[in-house]
């Protein structure tokens, strides 16, 4: 069976849409074209068979390579020892561990196994933690040993994890001692990669594209955390749609710097690296300081930015053989327009590619590589995989070309999107009302297809009859050479049917002065998103996947340390 769009299909849908000047993302390609074939597993046994000898996972900090075959024997080992101790298909694997080797072959193990990948946040303990573990309800764990005293502390909600397999970090046996005083089960992460003696009925089933591969859960800054069901299928699209956006090939190197917790790092970087049978180069953390360095030590001609990544690599002081590295792409999300034309010209970078999209959606928004769009434009929307709409949020009604509504997705082929929140019906049935799932997202479309985004509903402010969006204030102020981070909020305008005030709050190492900032604001955004309020501040209150956390900024206001642009 056969699902990519026809030349036929293709040709008919360009010509219905000649005459109105809406363009799409057109060509995208999938390397499998039989979606029973969409999974992790299949794609790592062809490359092994195909290029046993190439590298696939490069980790500096440890000092060590592993091949394509080294991968896909160490995965199966993993795997088979999880199944010899007692795990099933379909069981959850919970993982909480920093950026490792042992992390990625347990992700892959996994994926062989037909077991259920649960990547957790590792700033999560306490009632983040419980609160995971309660909702994916996970049959073993596999974690730093650092992180041993964690489980211990919510050791009520870990009673149906089996068996602890711990990464050692420095700390080993303390850690294990830690899990087995609390009578629990544990062991050295090292047991899982010798197959040894097995029980005769373990073996490895091969995972259906359709089955459940993962689960990853939302930063939850407006409740509770949502764990958000990635079938096989989806996990491999998602990692095709990024292979079509960076072109990248066999020859190509992929450094990642951000944690394989979050989708940007495993199914945004080490899985097109996996399907494109290129070098996946895997660091512990980001260092803005380091970070041309490490793209030239380890020959990286593709790399991706997360927030406000790019703007602290170019605050770094400029180094003459900035340029001398061997980049070609950055996949930026979002880019920040303001320093795109600098940026590519100091580190000589041939394209920068972005894309809008959700955990819950994949991408149905993505830029044509190479191409210049315009400045704050996320991309052209993948129509011949995806329907979307921009709607008025309160009446799923949709809005005019130019104007600002929320993002409604589906897809037009199965299994291209989550299939929901894993053990919430509630939430489930609520994001995907009327059939389509409601993204929270303020974007709007320009008459030529480019979509922008705008803000989340939840962030965005109204004053003197003009909506505001916090992202492009945010934009503007980080522009200024001394912010390093800034999240603008709405405060309480002080007037009757009051909409709101803009107040910035804003990390300055160096100090800022505000009057100064409201200068150079007023060069950037229009006069009435200046900001009134600026409230300096040594560091931003974050969830702890690092969301800046609004919420509490709004409950604070407007403080004694504020500067009121009225006042001075």
């Amino acid at each position: 069976m056969v699902v990519s769009p026809s030349e036929t299909e293709q040709a008919q849908a360009r010509a219905a849409s000649k005459g109105t000047d809406v363009r799409t993302y057109e060509g995208l390609t999938i390397p499998f074209q039989d979606p029973h074939d969409w999974t992790l597993a299949k794609v790592l046994r062809k490359q092994a068979a195909e290029r046993p000898d190439a590298v696939y996972l490069d980790a500096p900090e440890e000092n060590k390579t592993w091949t394509y075959r080294e991968v896909l024997d160490i995965s199966e080992s993993v795997a088979t020892s999880l199944l010899d101790s007692g795990l099933a298909a379909g069981d959850r694997v919970l993982i909480q561990a920093t950026n490792s080797s042992q992390l990625v072959f347990t992700w892959f193990a996994a994926a062989v196994g037909a077991l259920v990948e649960v990547p957790i946040n590792t700033a999560y303990e306490f009632e983040f933690l419980a609160h995971q573990v309660r909702t994916a309800d996970p049959r073993t764990a596999i974690i730093d040993d650092v992180f041993a005293y964690r489980f211990v502390d919510i050791a009520d909600v870990c009673s149906k994890i089996k068996n602890f397999w711990v990464i050692d970090n420095g700390e080993l046996e303390g850690a294990l001692k830690l899990l087995r005083d609390k009578g629990c089960a544990a062991e050295p992460f090292d047991a899982l990669t010798v197959r040894g003696t097995i029980r005769n009925d373990v073996e490895l089933r091969e995972p259906g594209a359709r089955d459940l591969g993962a689960i990853f859960f939302t930063s939850g800054t407006t409740g509770p955390s949502k764990g958000v069901a990635m079938s096989h299928s989806q996990f491999y699209f998602d990692a095709v749609e990024c292979v079509n956006l960076t072109k990248l090939q066999a020859d190509d190197t992929y450094m990642v710097v951000t944690p394989l917790f979050h989708g940007n790092a495993q199914w945004l970087a080490a899985y097109p690296a996996l399907v494109a049978g290129a070098r996946f180069v895997m660091r512990r953390k980001f260092s803005a300081s380091r970070w041309v360095d490490q793209v030239r030590e380890s020959n990286v001609t593709v790399t991706n930015f997360l927030g406000v990544m790019m703007d602290f690599v170019w605050k770094q002081p400029p180094r003459d053989d900035d340029a001398d590295n061997p980049l070609r792409c950055i996949f930026a999300a979002p880019t920040a327009s303001s320093i795109l034309a600098g940026f590519r010209k100091r580190f000589g970078v041939e394209a920068f590619v972005e894309v809008f999209g959700l955990t819950e959606t994949s991408m149905p928004i993505l830029s044509p590589y190479g191409e210049d769009r315009p400045a704050g434009a996320a991309g052209l929307l993948v129509s011949d995989w995806f329907d979307l709409q921009l709607v008025n949020p309160d009446t799923d009604e949709e809005v005019a070309v130019g104007e600002v509504g929320e993002m409604l997705v589906r897809s037009k082929f199965p299994w291209t999107l989550s299939s929901g929140y894993y053990n919430m019906p509630e939430k489930t049935v609520e994001a995907w009302r009327n059939l389509w799932f409601h993204s929270g997202d303020a974007l709007r479309r320009d008459e030529e297809g480019w979509y922008y985004f705008v803000d989340r509903y939840k962030d965005a402010l109204r004053r003197r009859g003009e909506n505001i969006s916090s992202y492009e204030v945010e934009q503007a102020v980080l522009a200024h050479p001394a912010v390093v981070e800034c999240a603008v909020i709405a405060v309480p305008a002080p007037i009757e049917a009051g909409e709101d005030e803009v107040m910035a709050c804003v990390v300055a190492p160096g100090g800022v002065d505000a009057a100064e900032l409201w200068e150079f604001c007023a060069k950037r955004v229009p006069a009435f998103a200046v900001p009134r309020f600026i409230r300096v501040m040594d560091t931003l209150p974050r969830t702890p996947s690092e969301k800046i956390q609004k919420g509490e900024l709004r409950t604070a206001g407007v403080t004694a340390d504020t500067y009121d642009r009225l006042s001075a």
